[in-house]
């Protein structure tokens, strides 16, 4: 029997972000709409990395507490939108970066830092000492050593770029996967009900063991965890996910969440709401605002699902 054309996926995997990404694309055969796909992503990395010495944020911070740097209108949206998020204090903070490096956790040299240490460095945390000009598209740190890091939001900003790139060629379904930051394009052509099913990774095993699945329409699917990276001290264990508050390792029994929206940098700030919130919060799931489920694996393997 010959397989239906819809259902036969033409893919591409390569390397960005920091990560291995796949794409892949149902009902069109024409391989360049992957390659512009690519070729989007290094865009936007080569504008808003932090892991090299120049970028469009890297002038920012090297900027910091001298002037204000003009950057691209995306480059400045998405800047704008994590400068807002971070004001509202729930736990996502773009400007974290002095902190976390002093942790370092899941690299070499990795440490607990003294009190000291950190009250040095939260002074360059707050996301009120950054100035915004609309008008002329300028991004101010305005203390010397500040850091702007984009990279809590930044992988769900491109796939949603992608996906648009995806709508305006037709592409009748699709799925984009940035490293795990997963966006389903449209219908699944599989399945009459047009439903895709996801792995939910199991925070005690190696990447891609699942605990369990969730069988989801259209959306963004995007996992927090304190699993894959930390730090071990005379049996304690501190994770990479660092509380702005505290400046510490945040503390919760939440060992891993998995989010369901509409749009995937949404995913990636919910995400990081519910992380932080320790569990479920009440009325969160509204199907009208984008937000249509979530997952919660906890220390104990115990399981909450919410929508899904």
């Amino acid at each position: 029997m010959i397989e239906n054309y819809a259902s036969t996926p033409i893919s591409k995997v390569g390397r960005g972000l920091g990560t291995v990404i796949t794409l892949q694309i149902y009902g069109d055969q024409n391989e360049k709409i992957l390659d512009q796909s690519f070729d989007l992503i290094a865009g936007y990395e080569d504008r808003l990395t932090v892991n090299r010495d120049h970028s469009e944020v890297m002038d920012i911070n090297h900027a910091a507490g001298l002037h204000p740097v003009q950057v691209s209108a995306s480059t400045y949206n998405l800047i704008k939108l994590a400068v807002y998020e971070s004001k509202q204090n729930f736990g996502f903070n773009a400007l974290i970066g002095p902190v976390v490096k002093l942790w370092h956790i899941g690299f070499k040299g990795a440490h607990v830092p003294t009190d000291a240490q950190i009250k040095a460095k939260m002074g360059l945390t707050n996301p009120d000492d950054v100035v915004l000009d609309d008008a002329n598209q300028t991004v101010f740190l305005t203390k010397k050593g500040m850091e702007l890091d984009l990279g809590g939001i930044a992988k769900g900003y491109i796939a949603d770029r992608i996906r648009d790139l995806w709508r305006a060629y037709d592409v009748r379904a699709g799925i984009i996967n940035l490293g795990g930051n997963v966006l389903f394009v449209n219908s699944s052509p599989k399945r009459a009900s047009g439903e895709w099913i996801l792995g939910v990774q199991d925070p005690k095993k190696k990447r891609g063991d699942n605990l369990t699945t969730a069988t989801v329409h259209e959306c963004s699917a995007v996992t927090s965890g304190t699993y894959e990276r930390f730090l071990e001290i005379n049996g304690k264990k501190y994770h990479h996910i660092i509380d702005p508050k505290t400046e510490y390792p945040v503390q919760t029994h939440v060992a891993g969440v998995t989010l369901f929206t509409r749009d995937s940098v949404q995913a990636e700030i919910e995400c990081k709401r519910l992380f932080f919130a320790g569990g479920s919060i009440p009325g969160w799931k509204n199907d009208k605002a984008g937000r249509y489920g979530a997952i919660f694996v906890y220390d104990d393997d115990s399981i909450e699902r919410i929508g899904v």
